[in-house]
Protein backbone atom coordinates (compact mmCIF):
# COMPACT_ATOMS: atom_id res chain seq x y z
CA UNK A 1 0.00 0.00 0.00
CA UNK A 2 1.80 3.23 -0.94
CA UNK A 3 1.06 6.77 -0.43
CA UNK A 4 0.94 10.05 -2.68
CA UNK A 5 3.14 12.63 -1.41
CA UNK A 6 1.65 14.94 1.21
CA UNK A 7 -1.03 12.42 1.54
CA UNK A 8 0.97 10.11 3.12
CA UNK A 9 2.11 11.75 5.71
CA UNK A 10 -1.69 12.66 6.11
CA UNK A 11 -2.81 8.97 5.67
CA UNK A 12 -4.84 9.42 3.03
CA UNK A 13 -4.78 6.96 0.21
CA UNK A 14 -4.06 7.64 -3.43
CA UNK A 15 -6.36 8.54 -6.20
CA UNK A 16 -6.85 5.78 -8.58
CA UNK A 17 -4.47 6.77 -11.49
CA UNK A 18 -2.17 9.07 -8.94
CA UNK A 19 1.42 7.61 -9.13
CA UNK A 20 2.54 7.32 -5.79
CA UNK A 21 5.95 7.68 -4.64
CA UNK A 22 7.89 6.95 -1.23
CA UNK A 23 6.74 9.69 1.81
CA UNK A 24 10.30 11.74 1.98
CA UNK A 25 11.61 12.59 5.45
CA UNK A 26 14.41 15.06 6.13
CA UNK A 27 15.88 15.06 9.42
CA UNK A 28 17.86 18.26 10.38
CA UNK A 29 20.40 17.74 12.99
CA UNK A 30 20.91 20.74 15.15
CA UNK A 31 24.34 20.77 17.47
CA UNK A 32 24.27 18.28 20.46
CA UNK A 33 21.37 16.66 19.43
CA UNK A 34 20.27 13.00 21.02
CA UNK A 35 21.37 10.52 19.20
CA UNK A 36 18.27 8.22 20.91
CA UNK A 37 15.74 10.39 19.55
CA UNK A 38 17.33 10.71 16.38
CA UNK A 39 17.44 6.79 15.72
CA UNK A 40 14.14 5.98 17.61
CA UNK A 41 12.87 8.01 14.46
CA UNK A 42 14.84 6.12 11.92
CA UNK A 43 14.81 3.26 12.27
CA UNK A 44 10.51 2.39 12.38
CA UNK A 45 11.03 3.73 8.73
CA UNK A 46 13.61 1.20 8.16
CA UNK A 47 11.84 -1.63 8.92
CA UNK A 48 8.50 -0.62 7.42
CA UNK A 49 10.04 -0.58 4.33
CA UNK A 50 12.18 -4.19 5.23
CA UNK A 51 9.03 -6.06 6.31
CA UNK A 52 6.81 -5.01 3.81
CA UNK A 53 9.98 -5.47 0.90
CA UNK A 54 8.95 -2.03 -0.31
CA UNK A 55 10.15 1.48 0.14
CA UNK A 56 7.79 3.30 2.02
CA UNK A 57 9.82 5.56 3.01
CA UNK A 58 13.04 7.77 2.40
CA UNK A 59 14.89 9.49 4.83
CA UNK A 60 17.82 12.33 4.38
CA UNK A 61 19.92 13.79 7.12
CA UNK A 62 20.53 17.25 7.00
CA UNK A 63 23.01 20.13 8.67
CA UNK A 64 22.94 23.93 7.92
CA UNK A 65 25.58 23.85 5.52
CA UNK A 66 26.26 20.29 4.99
CA UNK A 67 29.14 19.92 7.71
CA UNK A 68 29.01 16.83 10.06
CA UNK A 69 27.04 17.55 13.56
CA UNK A 70 28.63 16.13 16.55
CA UNK A 71 25.67 14.20 18.67
CA UNK A 72 25.91 14.77 22.73
CA UNK A 73 27.44 11.90 23.17
CA UNK A 74 30.22 13.51 20.74
CA UNK A 75 29.96 11.19 18.19
CA UNK A 76 29.41 12.89 14.63
CA UNK A 77 27.46 12.35 11.85
CA UNK A 78 28.66 13.26 8.59
CA UNK A 79 24.74 14.67 6.73
CA UNK A 80 23.09 13.62 3.16
CA UNK A 81 22.86 16.95 2.18
CA UNK A 82 22.75 20.96 3.33
CA UNK A 83 19.39 21.88 4.22
CA UNK A 84 19.06 24.19 1.82
CA UNK A 85 19.27 21.55 -0.68
CA UNK A 86 16.40 19.66 0.43
CA UNK A 87 13.54 19.82 -2.14
CA UNK A 88 10.05 17.77 -2.25
CA UNK A 89 10.35 16.69 1.00
CA UNK A 90 7.09 15.23 2.47
CA UNK A 91 7.84 15.42 6.61
CA UNK A 92 10.95 17.59 7.94
CA UNK A 93 12.27 16.63 11.61
CA UNK A 94 14.01 18.92 13.52
CA UNK A 95 16.26 16.75 16.05
CA UNK A 96 17.34 18.75 18.96
CA UNK A 97 19.38 17.82 22.39
CA UNK A 98 21.90 19.68 24.62
CA UNK A 99 21.71 23.33 24.73
CA UNK A 100 18.82 23.78 22.19
CA UNK A 101 18.88 27.46 22.41
CA UNK A 102 22.41 27.84 21.62
CA UNK A 103 21.89 25.12 18.57
CA UNK A 104 18.95 26.69 16.75
CA UNK A 105 19.95 29.26 13.87
CA UNK A 106 18.32 32.18 12.24
CA UNK A 107 18.85 30.09 8.89
CA UNK A 108 16.98 26.94 10.73
CA UNK A 109 14.12 29.43 11.35
CA UNK A 110 14.08 30.38 7.54
CA UNK A 111 14.50 26.97 6.50
CA UNK A 112 11.65 25.59 8.93
CA UNK A 113 9.38 28.69 8.08
CA UNK A 114 9.81 27.87 4.20
CA UNK A 115 9.07 24.26 4.44
CA UNK A 116 5.87 24.84 6.29
CA UNK A 117 4.50 27.41 3.77
CA UNK A 118 5.21 24.64 0.61
CA UNK A 119 3.17 22.16 2.64
CA UNK A 120 5.08 19.78 4.74
CA UNK A 121 4.82 18.12 7.68
CA UNK A 122 6.87 19.63 10.36
CA UNK A 123 8.16 18.13 13.58
CA UNK A 124 10.45 17.95 16.16
CA UNK A 125 12.33 15.17 18.78
CA UNK A 126 13.95 15.77 21.83
CA UNK A 127 14.43 19.55 22.22
CA UNK A 128 13.64 20.32 18.78
CA UNK A 129 9.93 21.39 19.64
CA UNK A 130 11.78 24.60 20.47
CA UNK A 131 13.24 25.28 17.15
CA UNK A 132 9.88 24.83 16.28
CA UNK A 133 8.18 27.02 18.71
CA UNK A 134 10.69 29.87 17.80
CA UNK A 135 10.07 29.55 14.21
CA UNK A 136 6.38 30.39 15.29
CA UNK A 137 4.91 26.93 13.99
CA UNK A 138 3.52 26.25 17.05
CA UNK A 139 1.41 29.14 18.14
CA UNK A 140 -1.88 27.47 18.54
CA UNK A 141 -0.91 23.56 18.53
CA UNK A 142 -0.20 21.31 21.21
CA UNK A 143 3.44 20.08 21.64
CA UNK A 144 5.26 18.01 23.11
CA UNK A 145 8.69 18.25 24.74
CA UNK A 146 11.35 16.43 27.19
CA UNK A 147 9.27 17.14 31.16
CA UNK A 148 12.94 19.21 31.42
CA UNK A 149 11.59 22.28 28.91
CA UNK A 150 8.19 22.00 29.05
CA UNK A 151 8.04 25.09 32.24
CA UNK A 152 10.79 26.51 29.70
CA UNK A 153 8.53 25.94 26.82
CA UNK A 154 5.87 27.55 28.25
CA UNK A 155 7.37 30.50 29.53
CA UNK A 156 8.97 31.70 26.50
CA UNK A 157 6.18 30.69 23.99
CA UNK A 158 3.05 31.33 25.92
CA UNK A 159 0.59 30.73 22.36
CA UNK A 160 2.22 27.17 22.25
CA UNK A 161 -0.45 24.82 23.83
CA UNK A 162 2.62 22.52 26.06
CA UNK A 163 1.62 18.97 27.17
CA UNK A 164 3.06 16.47 29.22
CA UNK A 165 2.48 13.84 26.37
CA UNK A 166 4.98 11.52 25.41
CA UNK A 167 4.19 13.00 21.70
CA UNK A 168 2.00 14.69 20.31
CA UNK A 169 0.52 14.29 16.31
CA UNK A 170 -1.87 17.54 15.35
CA UNK A 171 -2.75 18.29 11.78
CA UNK A 172 0.61 18.99 10.05
CA UNK A 173 2.59 19.06 13.35
CA UNK A 174 5.11 16.16 15.43
CA UNK A 175 6.31 16.51 18.04
CA UNK A 176 7.62 13.91 20.38
CA UNK A 177 9.22 14.05 23.92
CA UNK A 178 12.71 12.48 23.25
CA UNK A 179 14.35 9.38 24.50
CA UNK A 180 12.28 6.24 22.59
CA UNK A 181 8.88 8.36 22.71
CA UNK A 182 10.03 9.61 18.33
CA UNK A 183 9.60 5.16 18.45
CA UNK A 184 6.15 5.53 19.35
CA UNK A 185 4.97 8.79 17.49
CA UNK A 186 6.79 7.07 14.19
CA UNK A 187 4.98 4.07 14.45
CA UNK A 188 1.82 5.64 14.93
CA UNK A 189 2.01 7.30 12.19
CA UNK A 190 2.99 4.38 10.09
CA UNK A 191 -0.22 2.56 11.61
CA UNK A 192 -2.03 5.75 9.91
CA UNK A 193 -0.30 5.50 7.10
CA UNK A 194 -0.08 1.93 6.37
CA UNK A 195 -1.82 -0.40 9.00
CA UNK A 196 -2.00 -1.50 11.99
CA UNK A 197 -0.38 -5.12 10.80
CA UNK A 198 2.73 -3.07 9.89
CA UNK A 199 3.26 -1.07 12.74
CA UNK A 200 2.61 -4.08 15.02
CA UNK A 201 5.17 -6.35 13.02
CA UNK A 202 7.51 -3.40 13.17
CA UNK A 203 6.81 -3.69 17.24
CA UNK A 204 7.86 -7.35 17.40
CA UNK A 205 10.86 -7.08 15.24
CA UNK A 206 12.23 -3.79 17.84
CA UNK A 207 11.21 -6.28 21.03
CA UNK A 208 9.19 -3.13 22.16
CA UNK A 209 6.44 -4.77 24.26
CA UNK A 210 3.70 -1.98 23.74
CA UNK A 211 2.90 0.83 21.65
CA UNK A 212 2.18 3.82 23.39
CA UNK A 213 -0.08 6.14 22.01
CA UNK A 214 -0.68 10.08 21.84
CA UNK A 215 -2.93 9.81 25.09
CA UNK A 216 0.46 8.77 27.54
CA UNK A 217 2.08 11.15 29.29
CA UNK A 218 5.48 11.67 30.13
CA UNK A 219 6.19 10.73 34.15
CA UNK A 220 7.96 13.89 35.23
CA UNK A 221 10.27 13.59 38.56
CA UNK A 222 9.16 15.08 41.41
CA UNK A 223 12.40 16.23 42.07
CA UNK A 224 12.13 18.29 38.99
CA UNK A 225 8.62 19.85 40.35
CA UNK A 226 10.09 20.67 44.14
CA UNK A 227 14.05 20.87 43.48
CA UNK A 228 15.55 20.07 46.80
CA UNK A 229 13.79 22.50 48.79
CA UNK A 230 11.18 19.64 50.29
CA UNK A 231 13.55 16.52 51.50
CA UNK A 232 10.66 15.53 53.73
CA UNK A 233 8.02 15.44 51.06
CA UNK A 234 9.95 13.85 48.47
CA UNK A 235 10.87 11.13 51.41
CA UNK A 236 7.02 10.49 52.25
CA UNK A 237 6.28 10.36 47.88
CA UNK A 238 9.19 7.56 48.22
CA UNK A 239 7.83 5.51 51.12
CA UNK A 240 4.08 5.98 49.15
CA UNK A 241 5.72 4.50 45.48
CA UNK A 242 7.68 1.75 47.31
CA UNK A 243 4.22 0.72 49.69
CA UNK A 244 1.69 -0.08 46.86
CA UNK A 245 0.62 -3.71 47.76
CA UNK A 246 0.01 -2.79 51.56
CA UNK A 247 -0.29 1.38 51.87
CA UNK A 248 0.89 3.18 55.01
CA UNK A 249 -1.43 4.94 57.07
CA UNK A 250 -1.02 8.80 57.25
CA UNK A 251 0.46 8.88 61.13
CA UNK A 252 3.42 5.83 59.84
CA UNK A 253 4.24 8.35 57.15
CA UNK A 254 4.29 10.97 59.28
CA UNK A 255 6.30 9.16 62.10
CA UNK A 256 8.96 7.58 59.36
CA UNK A 257 9.39 10.95 58.14
CA UNK A 258 9.80 13.01 61.71
CA UNK A 259 6.50 15.23 61.34
CA UNK A 260 3.04 15.55 62.74
CA UNK A 261 -0.05 14.36 60.60
CA UNK A 262 -0.68 17.94 59.93
CA UNK A 263 2.09 19.31 58.95
CA UNK A 264 2.02 16.24 56.15
CA UNK A 265 -1.26 17.90 55.00
CA UNK A 266 0.28 20.98 54.89
CA UNK A 267 2.84 19.84 53.02
CA UNK A 268 1.31 18.31 50.24
CA UNK A 269 -1.43 21.02 49.66
CA UNK A 270 1.06 23.65 49.79
CA UNK A 271 3.49 22.04 47.23
CA UNK A 272 1.39 19.42 45.14
CA UNK A 273 -2.44 21.13 45.73
CA UNK A 274 -3.89 18.25 47.08
CA UNK A 275 -4.19 15.45 50.15
CA UNK A 276 -1.26 13.46 50.82
CA UNK A 277 -4.63 10.69 50.87
CA UNK A 278 -5.27 11.84 47.10
CA UNK A 279 -2.24 11.33 46.34
CA UNK A 280 -1.42 7.82 47.32
CA UNK A 281 -4.37 7.08 45.66
CA UNK A 282 -3.46 8.58 42.40
CA UNK A 283 0.07 6.71 42.29
CA UNK A 284 -2.04 3.22 43.16
CA UNK A 285 -4.18 4.39 40.48
CA UNK A 286 -1.76 4.88 38.26
CA UNK A 287 0.33 1.48 38.72
CA UNK A 288 -2.76 -0.41 38.62
CA UNK A 289 -3.53 0.82 35.01
CA UNK A 290 -0.27 0.42 34.00
CA UNK A 291 -0.53 -3.54 35.12
CA UNK A 292 -4.08 -3.76 33.75
CA UNK A 293 -2.25 -2.39 30.31
CA UNK A 294 0.56 -4.38 30.29
CA UNK A 295 -0.06 -7.93 32.26
CA UNK A 296 -2.67 -10.67 31.98
CA UNK A 297 -3.35 -10.13 35.41
CA UNK A 298 -7.20 -10.62 36.81
CA UNK A 299 -8.84 -7.46 37.81
CA UNK A 300 -9.06 -8.59 41.31
CA UNK A 301 -5.39 -9.49 41.44
CA UNK A 302 -4.47 -5.67 40.09
CA UNK A 303 -6.72 -4.66 42.74
CA UNK A 304 -4.84 -6.79 45.60
CA UNK A 305 -1.72 -5.76 44.06
CA UNK A 306 -2.40 -1.80 44.39
CA UNK A 307 -4.14 -2.08 47.99
CA UNK A 308 -7.76 -2.17 47.25
CA UNK A 309 -9.42 -4.43 49.49
CA UNK A 310 -12.07 -5.67 47.21
CA UNK A 311 -12.75 -5.35 43.49
CA UNK A 312 -15.86 -3.37 43.65
CA UNK A 313 -13.99 -0.33 45.83
CA UNK A 314 -11.42 -0.63 43.11
CA UNK A 315 -13.60 -0.41 40.04
CA UNK A 316 -15.22 2.58 41.60
CA UNK A 317 -11.88 4.87 42.61
CA UNK A 318 -10.96 3.56 38.94
CA UNK A 319 -14.05 5.21 37.30
CA UNK A 320 -13.43 8.15 39.55
CA UNK A 321 -10.14 8.69 38.61
CA UNK A 322 -10.44 7.54 34.38
CA UNK A 323 -14.26 7.91 33.68
CA UNK A 324 -13.81 3.99 32.67
CA UNK A 325 -14.31 0.42 34.67
CA UNK A 326 -11.03 -1.46 35.06
CA UNK A 327 -12.37 -3.92 32.66
CA UNK A 328 -12.48 -1.31 29.69
CA UNK A 329 -8.71 -1.50 29.61
CA UNK A 330 -8.96 -4.91 28.46
CA UNK A 331 -11.18 -4.50 25.81
CA UNK A 332 -8.87 -1.96 23.53
CA UNK A 333 -8.65 -3.56 20.54
CA UNK A 334 -4.83 -5.08 20.34
CA UNK A 335 -2.17 -5.10 17.80
CA UNK A 336 -1.62 -7.54 15.39
CA UNK A 337 1.31 -9.57 16.11
CA UNK A 338 3.39 -12.34 14.36
CA UNK A 339 1.99 -11.74 10.76
CA UNK A 340 3.33 -13.82 8.83
CA UNK A 341 2.80 -13.93 4.81
CA UNK A 342 4.89 -15.09 1.35
CA UNK A 343 7.88 -13.25 0.42
CA UNK A 344 7.74 -10.40 -1.80
CA UNK A 345 10.80 -8.68 -4.12
CA UNK A 346 10.54 -5.12 -4.73
CA UNK A 347 10.49 -3.75 -7.96
CA UNK A 348 11.18 -0.23 -8.71
CA UNK A 349 8.34 1.18 -11.02
CA UNK A 350 10.78 2.29 -13.70
CA UNK A 351 7.17 4.01 -15.36
CA UNK A 352 6.89 6.11 -12.28
CA UNK A 353 7.18 10.11 -13.22
CA UNK A 354 8.94 11.57 -10.61
CA UNK A 355 10.17 15.13 -10.35
CA UNK A 356 13.65 16.00 -10.26
CA UNK A 357 15.60 15.35 -6.75
CA UNK A 358 18.56 17.22 -5.38
CA UNK A 359 19.12 15.05 -2.59
CA UNK A 360 21.52 12.29 -3.20
CA UNK A 361 20.08 9.00 -3.85
CA UNK A 362 17.81 7.39 -0.61
CA UNK A 363 19.87 5.52 1.84
CA UNK A 364 16.55 3.75 2.28
CA UNK A 365 16.89 1.80 -0.95
CA UNK A 366 20.30 0.85 -0.20
CA UNK A 367 19.03 -0.67 2.92
CA UNK A 368 16.16 -2.57 1.03
CA UNK A 369 18.83 -3.95 -1.31
CA UNK A 370 21.07 -5.02 1.73
CA UNK A 371 17.91 -6.83 3.75
CA UNK A 372 16.89 -9.00 0.96
CA UNK A 373 18.81 -12.05 2.04
CA UNK A 374 17.25 -11.80 5.17
CA UNK A 375 14.73 -13.86 6.43
CA UNK A 376 12.21 -11.64 7.29
CA UNK A 377 12.39 -9.09 4.18
CA UNK A 378 9.02 -8.59 2.69
CA UNK A 379 7.14 -10.77 5.29
CA UNK A 380 4.09 -9.13 5.17
CA UNK A 381 1.49 -9.91 2.73
CA UNK A 382 0.46 -6.66 1.09
CA UNK A 383 -3.44 -6.12 2.01
CA UNK A 384 -5.48 -4.00 -0.78
CA UNK A 385 -5.65 -0.23 -0.39
CA UNK A 386 -8.05 0.99 1.71
CA UNK A 387 -8.98 4.34 3.63
CA UNK A 388 -7.30 5.22 6.98
CA UNK A 389 -9.37 6.79 9.22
Amino acid sequence: MMYERNRAAAGRPTEPGVVARPTRIGFLLLDNFTLIAHSSAIEPLRMANHLSGEEHYQWFTLSENGDSVRASDGQRILPDAPMDDAHDLDIVIVCGGVAQQQAIRKSHLSFLQAQARRGALIGGVCTGTWALAQAGLLDGYRASIHWECISGLQEAFPKVLVTNRLFTIEANRLTASGGTAPLDMMLNLIGKQHGRELMGAISEMFMCERIRNDQEQQRIPLRHVLGTSQPKLLEIVALMEANIEEPLELEDLAAIAGISRRQLERLFLRHLNCSPSRYYLTIRINRARQLLRQTSMMIIEVATACGFVSTPHFSKCYRGFFGVPPSSERTIEPVPRGARGRREIFIADESADLPDVVLPASTAELALMAARGEATYGSLTRAPRRAVC
